[in-house]
């Protein structure tokens, strides 16, 4: 039986985009004009408690769950699909070349015999996945085709989650690949549509900073490093007596003492703008690269006063905070002011819910 729904709907079907990190949920659903504009209609950003999430894996269910229905609520949404990512150390990846021309079940079996060869658990224990990118560039009449697989417990971990908040999980990505995806938009806002430019794109999270080196479209560097907006809140209670939970409020309220800016804020600010240099410059010394165009600073503690200014001081290279939703029309749902001061959290939250438009 043929769906009256695809043959009037234009549109690929709604999807949230929901970005699960150790400290905060982020939700994102976009829409698109007649003219193929995205616009921004809803995002809401719920924080979790320190421990429910540890290292990518839910540790707390139950109540990342509640969090999760939290913030559907919150957004007001009524969307139900929802695409979500895992960390990239839960994911095997790898591309390989094979014949142009073999059907999809010629592929999958292909696919599987190659897997055997990456993967060091049986392929009864993972969820493997491929696409093919396209042509090879160095093998005429072959393709090149990129495999990813997750330990079986990962993913259902993650559609367990969405399933337990009445959501439909349908889709799962891999968070780089998501937030690759948000900072193509912006790459190709730059000067001569983002060609040849080498960007450094760094999310700053609240354990980890993730960097990686773009140019037209293909990673050319990746690495993780031990820093992050966690290590403030450190800082405010080592100077402040506050306990934990006390100084991840006060920070995200700005409820501190007189001397905060002086005494906590720009000292740290300052030994970040040199991690990110030091990022940069080890990425000089084991690559045949020397210099990049553009820095981009995205995640929760991107934004914090004067960060972009030291990073441009520290590295000589031009700095931006991310906003992902830059040139989106915005919904009648979206406030303003909060979605500004939030925007750079929402980097990859804003590539999963793009991927309702690639489908």
């Amino acid at each position: 039986m043929i769906s009256l729904g695809s043959l009037f709907s234009r549109q690929p079907a709604p999807l949230l985009g929901i970005d699960i990190s150790s400290s905060s949920l982020k939700l994102v659903e976009l829409d698109q004009d007649g003219a193929g504009n995205l616009q921004l209609k809803r995002c809401a950003i719920e924080p979790l408690e320190r421990g429910w999430i540890s290292d990518g894996n839910i540790e707390k269910f139950d109540e990342v769950a509640e969090a999760v229905r939290r913030l559907v609520k919150k957004s007001g949404t009524r969307t139900k699909n929802v695409a979500l990512a895992l960390p990239p150390s839960a994911v095997i990846t790898k591309k390989i070349i094979l014949p142009g021309g073999l059907s999809d079940l010629e592929l999958e079996v292909q696919v599987e015999s190659e897997a055997n060869q990456y993967i060091p658990f049986s392929l009864d224990e993972v969820s493997l996945d491929f696409c093919v990118v396209g042509p090879s560039s160095n093998s005429l009449g072959d393709v090149e085709v990129l495999i990813a697989a997750s330990r079986k417990e990962k993913v259902q971990d993650r559609q367990g989650l969405a399933e337990a908040a009445g959501l439909n999980p349908v889709i799962l990505d891999i968070e780089s690949y998501a937030s690759r995806l948000a900072a193509s938009r912006l790459i190709e806002r730059l000067p001569n549509k983002g060609a040849g430019a080498m960007v450094a794109l760094f999310e700053v999270g609240a354990l980890t900073t993730s960097m990686q080196v773009i140019r037209d479209d293909e990673v050319v560097y990746d690495r993780d490093q031990a820093f992050g907006g966690a290590q403030l809140t450190q800082l405010i209670v080592r100077q402040y007596g506050f306990s934990l939970e006390e100084a991840e409020s006060k920070k995200r309220s700005g409820d501190l003492p007189e001397d905060y800016d002086t005494a906590v804020l720009v000292p740290f600010v300052e030994s970040m703008a040199q991690e990110i240099g030091r990022a940069l410059q080890f990425f000089f010394t084991s690559t045949p690269y020397n210099k990049v165009d553009y820095v981009m600073l995205a995640g929760g503690s991107a934004a914090l006063p004067g960060l972009t200014e030291a990073v441009t001081q520290h590295s000589s290279f031009a700095c931006t905070l991310v906003n992902p939703f830059d040139g989106m029309e915005m919904g009648n749902d979206v406030r303003m002011k909060k979605m500004m001061r939030e925007a750079p959290s929402y980097l990859t939250s804003c590539g999963l819910a793009m991927r309702r438009f690639l489908q």
